[in-house]
């Protein structure tokens, strides 16, 4: 009842020994912040992480939306189109075959 009684009344940080009971206070309560601190640094690092999974992911529809408009800005139907509009048409005759001999 005693022991209780001197916890309650905070005797152990009063008495002539206190320094050993203040030492172990400090260091248990500067642990106590470092752990703190890197659990708020472990959660800023999973946000960052998701708001970068968030932006691979437009970047990737963007990649693909771009891929899918080149591939229909080839097609040679989609070509003579817009040619034939500027007048041009495909050529009538095959082209020709130019062949150089080494001399």
């Amino acid at each position: 009842m005693n022991r209780l009684r001197s916890i309650l009344n905070i005797e152990f940080l009063t008495k002539e020994d206190a320094f050993r009971n203040w030492r172990m206070i400090l260091f248990v309560s500067i642990l106590a912040i470092i752990m703190i601190s890197s659990g708020h640094s472990a959660d800023r690092k999973i946000f960052k992480i998701a708001a970068l999974n968030y932006k691979i992911r437009l970047l990737k529809s963007d990649f693909i939306e771009g891929k899918k408009t080149l591939l229909v800005l080839r097609k040679e139907t989609y070509i003579t189109q817009i040619l034939s509009i500027k007048g041009i048409g495909p050529a009538s005759t095959p082209p020709i075959k130019i062949i150089i001999k080494d001399e």
